[in-house]
């Protein structure tokens, strides 16, 4: 069972990987496939060096990993529950955008 230490660093890591946009690409590609970092830079549009940066971000937090294949490494989710947990999250974020629950959300902008 983790304590409650525990959980706040896991959903730390969480936001700190979903806190840039290019990792949020990043997750949501991997989580239609598995794919190789050329295969991901191109499709992303962005330098292999930067994508590089991501990827190593996201190994530390311990959401994608890297599978030896052959001469090349590919990467994919650490567990296949992130993929649903991704759609889950933005789901949620689109509902709560949709509902607009905070009574001051037009005057304040916060929702």
């Amino acid at each position: 069972m983790l304590t409650l230490a525990a959980d706040i660093e896991v959903l730390a890591r969480f936001g700190r990987a979903l806190a840039d946009p290019i990792r949020c690409r990043v997750l949501l590609a991997l989580r239609r496939a598995p794919a190789y970092p050329a295969d991901l830079a191109d499709s992303l549009e962005i330098s292999r060096t930067r994508l590089s940066n991501h990827l190593a971000c996201l190994r530390d937090c311990g959401l994608v990993v890297t599978v030896p294949d052959g001469r090349r490494t590919r990467y994919e989710l650490a567990d296949e529950r992130l993929g649903h947990a991704l759609d889950a999250l933005r789901t949620a974020v689109v509902a709560v955008e949709a509902d607009k629950t905070c009574p001051d959300a037009d005057e304040r902008g916060c929702c």
